[in-house]
């Protein structure tokens, strides 16, 4: 069994995704927008035919989904769910630490913690919520 995450960005996937391979180097996998869905059932579940139905990526070795979902699904509410990114040394940290902040909100400053050499929380833009550690050996 595989467990997948798949954020839904309530009509902001593409910003999403472009903020997400700008900040964090993310590489898009595939996208597929509503109008172009292989089952002619679902080019009109959307009401904008523009939006991706969806979309994967990478972002280092962990592979995650995204969605504009449908209209139902107004806005995102990631409140329930923290992504932790590991980063190699406190070079990198700070980089993705400022990347995640820029548009965003700082929860926890990145600062030396008993468990990191630094470690921080971040809402981005989106309102997702990311914590940055540097892995320990």
């Amino acid at each position: 069994m595989q467990v997948e995450i798949i954020l839904a960005f309530g009509g902001h996937s593409e910003q999403a995704l472009k903020f997400y391979t700008e900040a964090l180097g993310a590489e898009l996998i595939v996208m597929i927008r509503w109008k172009d869905s292989p089952d002619p059932a679902l080019r009109t579940v959307s009401s904008d035919p523009e939006k991706i139905m969806h979309a994967s990526f990478r972002i280092g070795e962990t592979t995650l989904m995204l969605t504009d979902g449908v209209q139902t699904l107004s806005q995102p509410d990631f409140k329930g769910i923290t992504l932790n990114l590991g980063a190699k040394d406190d070079d990198e940290a700070k980089h993705l630490f400022a990347a995640l902040s820029n548009g965003g909100q700082v929860q926890m400053p990145l600062a030396k913690t008993f468990w990191s050499s630094l470690s921080g929380m971040v809402v981005d833009r989106f309102g997702l919520s990311w914590m940055v550690n540097v892995s320990q050996a």
